[in-house]
């Protein structure tokens, strides 16, 4: 099938924006491939301080007769994702033991989970700790003694943190390697149910405490179809992950034997072979718009329109909000995950998970199959699925949906297109997640009601103040503010008053998640408040569009530059959680556009 023309003219204009970079990039990890890794050339005591703790593998070090892989890891016990990572190291080491190889922890990152800080103060450091991680696996790989590694994360933050540092070392070649998702339990539809009781003053705090722990239960990612999985989403259509890895659950033999063909995958396509993939190549423009096509053909995470553009930012390659938005009307959407459906991510494995999808994706000419992954040359090799009989192998994946209610064909797709647009107006630009939200809720216009936090919008929604027809304006939310923490919290009281028969959108400086649902929320507006953009002259009463359809966001009837602007008192979210330490970050970083970056 031949490409699809809008994706053939996004990836020009993509590649004609990038080129004076992603040559300046080229030539850097080309010149970092001649020199390095440098273990001949580093002193007898820089090698001794870098083996002493290696043990039996001291002398196959020392001689240096075999590839070196570096561990990062993001593993901590708190992260249900990422509690697996603990036992993976010394599956690496054995299976580089058995190639003549070594393999050593480099060092570890951060890893938050979001899910304990929405709402909380901690979650104004979220965003940022993506450019901590990148810089923490940095360090950890500055010691210069390694042919390739392997990137231990799943979760919201940390995987885009990891994709950064891999591109800055993009003369190494990078493997991704899951955790999984956690075995299903209680429905999320079930669960989001409850969760809108108990706003509802229905139920209490003991049947809430019940429905969250049934709903995350055990190791692995959650089951919606959030940031994380489609982190995994994205690693696997852009050929940085094994096919058929990301949703594998943990502590099964077909878990251990992908995390131990990863290990070996990358070990033989270092330098030192001769199928040499560096990082760099695997993420070129084909892959990251790739890896947008299957975030429209998906329903995947907002957060994921900030995190591409900082990580492809790393690479040398220039992502802007309308590629996004092209791409979203050309790929039509053929998953139906929650919040986007009632299914899990387990059912969408089940369903026919990557492999179908990505079959489907290239023969309807939608995806690049002329690209460098980490498994070989071409996306085709990722229609296919792993499975272990005795050993580890690859066969066909299902050539059509086992479930189309979860799954469907390009023929015959949920909605013509994406689960993205751009909104743009006189009140600035942002996104809009529009696969979750139905026909009739596309289109507001109403009155604007003005907060300056999502503690206030729910103080207001407690005190029976939002009654009528109202687009509710939560702006200095972004990056400069307060870090653009998520306002995940927001979505039961939006969906109780929606319930209710109101029409009413969103509209904020800041972030939802993974698990935007069905309220139409414009998001990641920009020029953001903080920095003197529209929303900070905004008032309340006054009338506002939001309009997916067009792809509008807009104040009707009033003459905003002639306002003041609106100055909030910030000196709150400066202090305490460790906030006061990520001054510089609020001071340096990026528009939300260009992914938010601090580092990049």
């Amino acid at each position: 099938m031949a490409l699809n023309s809008t994706i053939a003219a996004v990836t020009d204009r993509i590649a004609a924006r990038s080129r004076a970079t992603r040559t300046a990039y080229l030539d850097r990890i080309a010149h970092a491939a001649r020199t390095g890794p440098r273990r001949a050339g580093l002193a007898c005591g820089n090698l001794a301080h870098a083996y002493a703790a290696m043990a039996g593998d001291k002398p196959m070090l020392a001689a240096e007769r075999g590839a070196n892989l570096g561990i990062v890891t993001a593993y901590n016990d708190m992260l249900s994702a990422h509690q697996p990572y603990g036992a993976y190291p010394d599956q690496i080491r054995q299976a580089a033991r058995r190639m003549g190889a070594t393999a050593q922890v480099a060092g570890g990152v951060p890893a938050m989970c979001d899910g304990v800080t929405q709402g909380q103060p901690g979650m104004e450091l979220s965003l940022f700790s993506r450019d901590v991680i990148a810089l923490a696996a940095g360090v950890a790989l500055s010691h210069n003694t390694f042919d390739a590694a392997v990137y231990l994360g799943v979760c919201d933050k940390i995987v885009p943190g990891l994709v950064i540092a891999a591109a800055s070392f993009g003369h190494l070649p990078a493997v991704f390697l899951p955790a999984g998702p956690m075995t299903s339990g209680l429905p999320n539809d079930e669960k989001a149910q409850v969760r809108q009781d108990f706003t509802a003053g229905k139920v209490g705090r003991e049947a809430l405490m019940a429905a969250e722990m049934a709903s995350y239960h055990g190791p692995g990612t959650c089951t919606f179809y959030g940031t994380a999985n489609s982190n995994q989403m994205l690693m696997e259509i852009m050929g940085l992950h094994l096919p058929g890895a990301s949703f594998v659950t943990p502590g099964t033999g077909l878990r251990d034997a992908l995390t131990v063909a990863g290990a070996q995958r990358a070990l033989e396509i270092t330098a030192l072979g001769n199928d040499y993939r560096p990082a760099g190549r695997v993420l070129d423009e084909k892959a990251f718009v790739n890896g947008i096509v299957g975030l429209m053909a998906t329903g995947g995470s907002t957060n994921l329109v900030l995190h591409l553009p900082a990580m492809a930012r790393a690479a040398g390659v220039l992502l802007e909000p309308g590629d996004f938005d092209a791409i979203s009307g050309a790929v039509p959407l053929l998953a139906r995950v929650y919040p986007n459906g009632l299914a899990d991510v387990n059912h969408f494995h089940a369903a026919g998970g990557m492999a179908c999808l990505i079959g489907e994706l290239l023969s309807a000419g939608l995806l690049h199959e002329d690209v460098t992954t980490v498994m070989g040359d071409g996306l085709a090799a990722y229609t296919r699925e792993p499975v272990l009989n005795g050993a580890l192998a690859w066969r066909d994946g299902p050539g059509e949906s086992l479930n189309d209610r979860i799954l469907r064909s390009a023929a015959d797709p949920f909605q013509p297109t994406g689960g993205l647009r751009e909104l743009a107006g006189n009140l600035g630009s942002g996104v809009m997640k529009v696969s979750a939200v139905k026909p009739e809720h596309q289109v507001i216009e109403a009155p604007a009601r003005v907060f300056d936090s999502q503690q206030a919008v729910k103080a207001a929604f407690s005190a029976g103040e939002l009654t009528e027809d109202v687009v509710i304006v939560v702006r200095f939310q972004g990056p400069r503010a307060n870090g653009m923490p998520e306002l995940h919290g927001l979505t039961p009281v939006l969906a109780v008053l929606q319930d209710r028969g109101l029409k009413l959108a969103l509209v904020t400086d800041g972030r939802m998640s993974g698990a935007s649902g069905k309220v139409p929320a414009a998001i990641h507006v920009c020029p953001e408040a903080a920095a003197g953009g529209p929303l900070a002259r905004l008032a309340d009463g006054d009338m506002v569009r939001v309009d997916a359809e067009a792809g509008l966001l807009q104040v009707l009837g009033a003459d905003l530059g002639a306002r003041a602007l609106a100055v909030a008192d910030l000196s709150a979210n400066s202090l305490g959680t460790g906030r006061e330490m990520f001054e510089m970050f609020r001071q340096s970083v990026g528009d939300a556009s260009t992914g938010a970056g601090v580092v990049i």
